[in-house]
């Protein structure tokens, strides 16, 4: 295929506007898969994604498409629309020269709308607007027609007005790929650059990379390496998606497929780096940015045996998923872990749900923390910008949210239908469930976006929880001043009442910066020594007591605490 027949684009969205849906109807119109085998959002064959009814990974697809007797190839990434997954959309767009960018008519301009278009602003890509679900009854065409224009500077004639899943208007969509968004300008005669903009692991093949193809072109059984790990090994085969995987015998510069070297060795094949011949003394593409996790959970196997199969599943995920980070840390009651970072909740709830449907591990995740920074001894946390666009008649619930979790108001702006609203607040608030809280008090209409924005000065101290003076390390965390002595208090009765007695007293702790904030107890078994005893003086009575302390109080002093796994788990799984 001729590189000026050849279309590289996304399709750009908030959650559920309709990506998924847009991209079933183009398969379906461009004869790409059989209707009949056509399911809802095709392209979504994760598990997860269709349960959740959300795009959670790209998915590339080539379409061959004809338009006025000319055959074009138009290859499409779909994208998640999630800001948790905004990484993805990212690396997408750096693969293509356009993207269509959608918008739901019953809901207008949302956050990752605004956040996906200035993305797609700084790649330099061309736009196509779309106004998507134009045969719902709700529709609010025109005032969505007037956000586009005064929000973006779309003119009102470019816009397109479909529906996806009537399949409505679609080919108009089609027809704008091809004569708005530029062929690319790789040249084949060049040496071979060749981004990898995702990868994924086959237990018999190795590391499969997803790769846009620069300048050059690359064949089976030449010899490669990659720029970034010096990895160097010969292809064994390379192909397109149909989305499936097929074999070709070629790719060539501009065009969208995968690699297969038979690299085994999951950490030699990086999101980012550049595939080059060997021996190449080719400059290397610039890459991505790594983005910076920022939410950390503590994740154990409920079977030791377990911790090897963990590391090497975790690496695995990583291998497509570069936002995932993950390091080895020990607890005294919980053993040999991991502290795995994450862009932000729902990212480490897929993951979880990942690592217990494909890997079968059995995982207890910890509290979330943020990364705290210490300087001069004093604690700063990290700070981030959050959007909110809203409907008029919820800003007031709205703001008195934030308020209530230390945000402070930057930006306020009203539109014709709704507002938004930018506050700067601390991350650890984010992690707490605003997002749902916010969801909740809109009757789901809230919508929001963040970046973050540095660390602040924090007014943080440290709980400890200890039993019979040891410290239960997993318990520990940081949290503000004013809520610290609640949260011990709360954290002491909740172990008292997870815990069972024992031969000896339990002396619960909570401590907040060593001060001993809150004390519970649990009493110990108690044999009647006097059972046997019809009658008799009372001091052998007293002596038989007094005998019975003192082996408690010996067996208090001596005792290893063995706090049962089961009731730490049943403690952070309830938190």
């Amino acid at each position: 295929m001729q590189q000026d027949h050849i279309r590289n684009f996304a399709i750009i969205a908030h959650v559920d506007h309709g990506k998924s849906t847009l991209s079933d109807r183009m398969l379906e119109i461009t004869n790409t898969i059989a209707k009949d085998k056509l399911g809802e959002q095709f392209l979504d064959q994760n598990p997860i994604s269709k349960e959740r009814g959300i795009t959670i990974k790209l998915a590339p697809v080539r379409m061959n498409y004809t338009l006025d007797a000319s055959s074009y190839t138009l290859n499409l990434i779909d994208t998640p629309g999630h800001v948790d997954f905004s990484y993805e959309v990212s690396r997408t767009l750096a693969a293509c020269e356009g993207a269509v960018l959608l918008v739901d008519a019953t809901q207008g301009i949302q956050a990752q709308t605004v956040a996906h278009y200035r993305e797609a602003v700084r790649e330099n890509l061309i736009l196509i607007p779309v106004i998507n679900k134009i045969d719902l009854p709700n529709a609010q065409t025109e005032t969505v027609v007037k956000e586009l224009v005064e929000m973006f500077g779309f003119s009102k004639e470019e816009i397109i007005f479909i529906s996806a899943k009537t399949g409505q208007n679609v080919p108009l969509v089609l027809k704008a790929i091809v004569d708005k968004i530029p062929p690319p300008k790789g040249r084949e005669n060049r040496p071979l650059r060749a981004l990898i903009f995702d990868a994924a692991y086959d237990e018999y093949r190795g590391v499969v990379t997803y790769v846009r193809i620069i300048d050059g072109k690359i064949r089976k059984d030449e010899r490669v390496q990659l720029y970034q790990s010096k990895a160097k090994s010969e292809v064994t085969e390379v192909g397109f998606f149909t989305p499936y995987l097929k074999s070709s015998e070629a790719l060539r510069a501009g065009e969208i497929g995968y690699v297969i070297t038979g690299i085994k060795n999951i950490r030699d094949c990086r999101v980012g780096d550049t595939i080059m011949l060997e021996n190449s003394l080719t400059d290397p593409l610039p890459g991505y940015t790594t983005p910076k996790p920022m939410v950390f959970f503590g994740v154990y196997p409920r079977e030791a045996k377990d911790i090897a199969y963990l590391r090497e599943s975790l690496g695995k995920l990583e291998l497509n998923d570069t936002s995932l980070t993950f390091s080895e840390e020990y607890s005294a009651y919980l053993g040999s872990g991991y502290r795995v970072g994450f862009l932000g909740l729902l990212h480490a709830e897929i993951i979880k749900d990942r690592l217990k449907r494909e890997f079968n591990l059995n995982l207890l995740f910890t509290m979330p923390q943020v990364l705290y920074e210490v300087k001069d001894e004093e604690m700063f946390e990290p700070y981030m910008k959050l959007t909110i666009y809203i409907p008029n008649n919820f800003v007031g619930p709205t703001m008195s949210i934030c308020q209530n979790r230390k945000g402070n108001l930057l930006d306020m702006q009203y539109h014709e239908s709704y507002a938004v609203l930018i506050y700067e607040l601390p991350y650890s608030m984010f992690i707490r469930g605003l997002s749902a809280e916010l969801k909740s008090a809109s009757s789901g209409f809230a919508s929001i976006d963040y970046e973050m924005i540095g660390y602040n000065k924090a007014d943080l101290v440290n709980i400890e929880i200890q039993i019979n003076g040891n410290p239960i390390d997993v318990l520990s965390e940081y949290a503000y001043k004013d809520e610290a002595n609640f949260k011990a208090r709360e954290k002491a009765q909740k172990l008292k009442d997870t815990l069972d007695r024992q031969q000896f007293r339990q002396i619960i702790q909570g401590m907040v910066n060593g001060n001993i904030i809150a004390r519970e107890e649990i009493p110990p078994y108690r044999k009647d020594v006097l059972q046997k005893m019809s009658g008799g003086d009372r001091t052998r009575k007293d002596k038989l007591l007094e005998a019975q302390k003192k082996g408690k109080r010996k067996m208090l002093s001596t005792a290893k605490i063995d706090l049962p796994q089961e009731a730490l788990f049943s403690m952070i799984e309830n938190k």
